[in-house]
């Protein structure tokens, strides 16, 4: 019935999949663990499935193997840590359904594995950050020691599975500015047995190269740098250009995945120091979020990756247009408010810039996330939702005050 089921529908990646293997020709559906998706709303989504069960849990496993014995579905993508941690542990048992467009182990192991990744590209001489790897609360102290503040803590990897709730939890990196904030973000990130990277704080322009790569080939890269994230330190990309790769960067991504051996699509992530030294973040082995300036570039890697999954020949992209913007504006709203609301802490922009760089990018020619005008849908759903929480919030919080001073 479908060529293609895109998992995580609620992610804007997982839109630009399903607009991207649509405009193909290609049968597509989509999967979400809630209803109000605005790519189910895409006049290329076939079908939009809702699970009854949490993405990451036993439940969602067992809808999703249902239903895949029951669609014909041909490829699966997944772009969530969540989705992705899932489908890698009971690979064998799905692949007996439907085709998934994932890197195998050992190289995905390595890839989601910071402390592997870390590894990796070190003995291939490229620049990493200082660091330490901690896995207790006694050891913070020489951590803090050795690295200094302020300082970025990494769960080395993403998700956690809990076995106790029969699914797991996602943890995000934390900017640390002093001791006590240390020993709390610690405590709490190895609280189900992980480990952490303690790292130094580099605050340089953010770049990534983005590869697609399959029997030893590469068939597209596409570089992009971020001007703004939401949140500030480590997040997605909320206003990004297309830039020509850099011959430092893409160089060494080539290497790394070639040394990894990391096939379908990946985003290597990069930060510069003040020399304009790279050195090596991590690397996505999904779909990342920021990849829908990469399609309006030239380089349709949802489809590259789908037809590297089929088994389909895979195009090769030699160019694309570098200078495009694009700009996802909710999170682009949520960094203003981060920065007003954290003022003075490091890495955060002062104030006044950074409400005067979020008026003025609306000077400045440049996509938007969520907005094709031959599928505009979307676009109006998640406006809506978006403008439906935020006064929904701002009663909800004005009410309880009223309610706390009544009292």
């Amino acid at each position: 019935m479908y060529d293609a089921v895109v998992l995580d529908a609620a992610l804007r990646q997982s839109l630009v999949s399903i607009r991207s293997l649509g405009k193909q020709g290609l049968k597509v559906a989509a999967l979400e663990a809630e209803n109000r998706v605005p790519a189910f709303a895409s006049r290329w989504c076939r079908q939009g499935i809702v699970c009854p069960n949490a993405a990451g849990t036993d439940g969602y496993l067992a809808f999703l193997e249902q239903w895949l014995a029951h669609s014909g579905a041909r490829v699966v993508i997944a772009s969530s840590d969540s989705t992705v941690a899932l489908l890698r542990q009971h690979r064998e048992r799905l692949e007996k359904h439907v085709k998934i467009a994932l890197a195998r182990d050992p190289a995905l192991g390595i890839a989601i594995n910071k402390e592997a990744t870390l590894d990796a590209a070190s003995q291939l001489g490229l620049a990493i950050p200082r660091g330490v790897t901690i896995s207790a609360l006694d050891e913070v102290p020489a951590a803090l020691k050795e690295i200094g503040l302020p300082a970025v803590l990494k769960p080395v990897e993403s998700w956690l599975w809990d076995e106790q709730q029969g699914g797991g939890v996602r943890f995000a990196s934390r900017l640390v500015a002093t001791e006590d904030e240390a020993r709390r973000a610690v405590e709490e990130l190895t609280h189900l047995g992980g480990t952490i990277l303690f790292q130094q704080f580099l605050t340089g322009r953010r770049e990534a190269i983005s590869i697609m790569y399959a029997n030893r080939e590469v068939h597209a890269s596409f570089a992009q740098w971020a001007r703004r994230t939401e949140p500030q330190l480590g997040g997605t990309s909320v206003l990004r250009q297309s830039i020509a790769v850099p011959s430092d960067i893409g160089a060494q991504s080539e290497r790394l995945i070639r040394e990894i051996d990391l096939e379908g699509y990946a985003e290597v992530e990069f930060r510069r120091d003040q020399a304009g030294v790279p050195y090596l973040m991590e690397i996505n082995p999904r779909l990342s979020a920021s990849v829908e300036i990469a399609v309006r570039s030239g380089v349709d890697f949802p489809y590259l990756l789908y037809q590297w999954a089929n088994g389909d020949k895979i195009d090769t992209v030699r160019s694309y247009r570098v200078g495009n913007w694009m700009r996802y504006l909710k999170g682009d709203i949520m960094t203003t408010i981060e920065a007003l609301q954290k003022r003075g802490r490091p890495g955060i922009t002062p104030p006044i810039q950074a409400v005067r760089d979020f008026t003025f990018s609306f000077f400045q020619p440049m996509h938007y996330d969520y907005i094709d005008w031959n599928d505009l849908t979307p676009a109006i759903k998640a406006s809506t939702e978006f403008t439906f929480e935020w006064v929904g919030g701002a009663i909800a919080k004005r009410l309880s005050r009223i309610k706390r001073s009544s009292s």
